[in-house]
């Protein structure tokens, strides 16, 4: 399968170098230069691994991570020109999976994105979840309908692993939120109804 990698990258030099090299790995690439376009893409795309760099204009890369950590997992690995320990410490303390410092070896940097995608999504742990003539594939992170793909952005796809799991049970709206996303998820609870809505109108007939 091809994986769908998220660049978040303010310097067009950087970002292009970035984009070549995910490109000749066969990687999906999708470039944002800022935190907005990035959360905007994340929110209406499935990405399975994103390189997030620090300091961007409008919100940095940190404010970044904590809104992405609210409502997934996704592997992220932060690209930054400081070395200070602090920094290191913040972003492991929100989620950040890896570090690079700029500049940076490009070959390095493919040789992390390969070792965390490898170990993050792991074909032989695969698992399909069937209902009726839907499949959700926990790998891949991708729906079926037969052999259709349905397209899920990385909260859909959070959710809707939720309901796979718990087929033929009732559960509460802060159960959702608490078994898709987590304890610290601090979004507002009726979002969860907008995800539920974009859900149905792909899936129902």
């Amino acid at each position: 399968m091809k994986y769908e990698i998220l660049v978040v990258e303010d310097q067009a030099e950087i970002r292009n170098i970035l984009e070549k090299y995910l490109y000749n790995e066969g990687y999906n690439v999708h470039v944002a230069k800022d935190g907005f376009e990035a959360l905007n893409q994340f929110n209406n795309k499935t990405i399975h691994l994103i390189l997030l760099d620090i300091m961007m204009p409008g919100i940095d890369g940190f404010e970044v991570l904590k809104e992405i950590r609210m409502i997934s997992e996704v592997p992220v690995i932060m690209l930054t020109a400081r070395q200070e320990e602090v920094d290191r410490v913040k972003g492991f303390n929100i989620g950040v999976d890896d570090y690079v410092v700029k500049p940076f070896s490009s070959k390095e940097l493919m040789l992390r994105i390969r070792r965390l995608i490898k170990r993050v999504y792991n074909e032989a742990d695969e698992i399909i979840y069937n209902h009726e003539d839907l499949s959700l594939h926990t790998s891949s992170m991708k729906l079926y309908r037969g052999n259709e793909e349905i397209q899920l952005t990385s909260a859909e796809y959070s959710l809707l692993h939720v309901f796979f799991r718990n087929k033929g049970r009732v559960l509460s709206r802060e159960q959702l939120i608490e078994l898709a996303y987590g304890y610290d998820y601090e979004g507002y609870d009726r979002k969860i109804d907008s995800y539920i809505k974009r859900i149905r109108q792909k899936i129902e007939n």
